[in-house]
C-alpha cells in the first residue's frame, strides 16, 4: 500500500474535512495498515472504522515534513541486554561456491552474516551501528512507505543508532553455544537485534543471516542488493522456494562456521577476524530461531540438518500459505529434537475450535517427537516479535509527546502489550529454552504458567 506522503499543505477529505496530522496517522494506521497486514498475513487483520471528525486532539495538528525546522531523524535506544557479558560483533561476507548466482559478481551465491558474541578486552573500539548506511535507507523507506504511516522518509535514523556491541573486538576466551537466526520475509537481519544481543550477553554466539535477493543486504565496499520488491508472495510455490533457499543458506553458514573453527578465514575479502572467534565456537551445541518465515526456516533446517539440536519459531506458520497450504514437510513429519512454538495473540492456534487456528501448528504438534512447547504472548500482534515494537513506540513519543492516539496506533501495529514488558518476556523464554536444550540448565519458566510472566500462556 502507499503512504500518505506529507506536505506543508493539509490534505482534505472528499467531504471537505481538513485532515490534521492526527487524522492522517490514525486513518493510515487504523484502516490502511490493517488492510496491508491482512494482505501480508491472510485473515489476521480487519480494518478499523475511522471518523475524521472524531479524531480531534491538540498535539498532532501540525504536519511534520523534512522541510519543517523541527524535523530530525530519530535515533533509538535499544533495551539493555540482561546478561552480564560485554558484547562484540563482526560482519562476514560469505560466498557459497556450490550454488550458482549469475547476478552476483562472483557468479555464485553470496551472503552477509553477523556474529554477536561475548567480548573480551575491547579498549576503545566503537559501538556498532544498528544498520549499515544503505540498508538503513532501504528499511526506512519500507517502514515509512509501506505501512500507511504519515511519516516522511528519513524518520528512522538506523545508521546512527548505536547497539551495545563493539565492532571486531576479541571474543571472550571460552567456548560458547551457537545459535543461528533467520529474519522474516523481506526483513533485515538487524531487525531482531534486541533479542540477539540479549542471547549474546548470556554467553551465546548468535549468527544472523541476510537472505540475498529477499532481505536487503549491503556488501563490503558499498555494493547493495535491495530486498524483495513486494510483500510476501501470493503464490505458495514461491514461499516454498524461499524456505528452501533459506535452508540452504543456513546449512552453508554452518559449514562455514565449521571451517572457521578449524582456523580458516571464511571472509570473502580475507579481512582480519576478531581474535578468539574460532576457538570460541562450540559447534556441538547449535540452536536456531527465526521470526515469521524465519521460524519456518528454523524448523525446516532442523528437518534437513541434524547439527541443529533445538529450534524456536517466533510466530511463523509452517505451511506455504496459512489459509491455502500446502503444509510444510516439517509440519507433517515433526522433529526428533526440541522445538518451541511462540505465537502472538492473533496467530497460530492449534485448537480448531479457536480463532486464528493454524493447521500447520496443530499438525506439527501432533507429529513432534522431540520436546515441544507452544506459548502465546498475550495482547500482541506478529511484529511484536521484532524490534519494531520499541522503535515505533520511541518514534511516536518523540514526534507526538504523550498524545493518547499513540496507544491506538501501537495497538494497531503490534498489539497493546507494553514494549518493555514484551521484550523482557520474549528474552526470558528464548533464553530459558536454549539454556535448557543446549546447556542442560532446567528452567521453571518452561514447566507451566508463571506468576512472573502472566502474559505468557501455555497454549497446550
Amino acid at each position: 500500500m502507499t503512504m500518505s506522503r506529507m506536505t506543508n499543505r493539509r490534505p482534505t477529505s472528499p467531504s471537505g474535512h481538513v485532515f490534521t496530522r492526527r487524522h492522517v496517522l490514525s486513518a493510515g494506521v487504523l484502516a490502511g495498515l490493517a488492510a496491508g497486514v491482512a494482505a501480508a498475513t491472510p485473515g489476521l487483520a480487519q480494518a478499523s472504522p475511522f471518523d475524521p471528525d472524531a479524531a480531534d486532539g491538540p498535539a498532532l495538528d501540525r504536519v511534520r515534513t523534512q522541510g519543517d525546522p523541527d524535523f530530525h531523524p530519530v535515533r533509538f535506544r535499544l533495551p539493555e541486554p540482561t546478561g552480564r557479558k560485554a558484547l562484540g560483533t563482526t560482519a562476514i561476507h560469505l560466498i557459497d561456491r556450490s550454488r550458482p548466482d549469475p547476478s552476483m559478481p562472483s557468479g555464485q551465491r553470496e551472503l552477509m552474516i553477523s556474529l554477536w558474541y561475548p567480548a573480551g578486552m575491547f579498549g576503545q573500539a566503537p559501538f556498532a551501528k544498528y544498520m549499515p548506511p544503505r540498508t538503513a535507507v532501504e528499511v526506512d523507506d519500507l517502514w515509512t512507505g509501506d505501512y500507511g504511516l504519515a511519516l516522511p522518509s528519513g524518520s528512522f535514523d538506523f545508521a546512527n543508532t548505536e547497539t551495545h556491541a563493539r565492532v571486531d573486538v576479541p571474543m571472550q576466551r571460552l567456548r560458547h553455544p551457537v545459535v543461528l537466526f533467520s529474519p522474516g520475509y523481506r526483513y533485515s537481519r538487524f531487525v531482531n537485534t534486541a533479542q540477539v544481543e540479549d542471547l549474546a550477553g548470556r554467553g551465546y554466539v548468535v549468527v544472523t543471516m541476510d537472505h540475498s535477493h529477499e532481505t536487503p543486504v549491503e556488501f563490503p565496499g558499498g555494493r547493495f542488493l535491495p530486498g524483495a520488491p513486494t510483500a510476501e508472495p501470493a503464490d505458495p510455490a514461491e514461499i516454498r522456494k524461499a524456505v528452501e533457499t533459506r535452508t540452504a543458506d543456513a546449512r552453508f553458514v554452518l559449514d562455514a562456521l565449521e571451517r572457521l573453527a578449524r582456523g580458516e578465514n571464511i571472509d570473502a575479502e580475507g579481512k582480519d577476524l576478531p581474535d578468539g572467534l574460532a576457538e570460541g565456537l562450540e559447534l556441538r551445541k547449535v540452536g536456531m530461531f527465526g521470526f515469521a518465515l524465519g521460524g519456518y526456516t528454523a524448523a525446516n533446517t532442523m528437518l534437513e540438518d541434524e547439527r541443529v539440536l533445538a529450534g524456536l519459531d517466533l510466530d511463523g506458520t509452517l505451511q506455504d500459505d496459512r489459509l491455502k497450504g500446502p503444509l510444510g514437510e516439517v509440519a507433517e513429519k515433526g522433529l526428533d529434537r526440541p522445538f518451541l512454538l511462540f505465537g502472538s495473540a492473533e496467530t497460530q492456534r492449534t485448537d480448531p475450535g479457536k480463532e486464528y487456528y493454524d493447521r500447520s501448528w496443530a499438525t506439527f504438534w501432533e507429529a513432534q517427537r522431540g520436546g515441544k512447547l507452544n506459548l502465546t504472548l498475550a495482547s500482541t500482534k506478529q511484529r511484536a516479535f521484532t524490534d519494531y515494537q520499541f522503535i515505533f513506540s520511541q518514534l511516536f513519543h518523540e514526534i507526538y509527546g504523550e498524545d493518547p492516539i499513540i496507544t491506538s496506533v501501537m495497538k494497531a501495529l503490534v498489539g497493546s502489550a507494553k514494549p518493555a514488558r514484551s521484550v523482557l518476556a520474549q528474552r526470558e523464554y528464548v533464553a530459558a529454552f536454549f539454556g535448557q536444550t543446549l546447556r542442560r540448565r532446567p528452567s521453571l519458566l518452561l514447566r507451566g504458567d508463571s506468576s512472573k510472566f502472566p502474559e505468557v500462556r501455555f497454549a497446550r
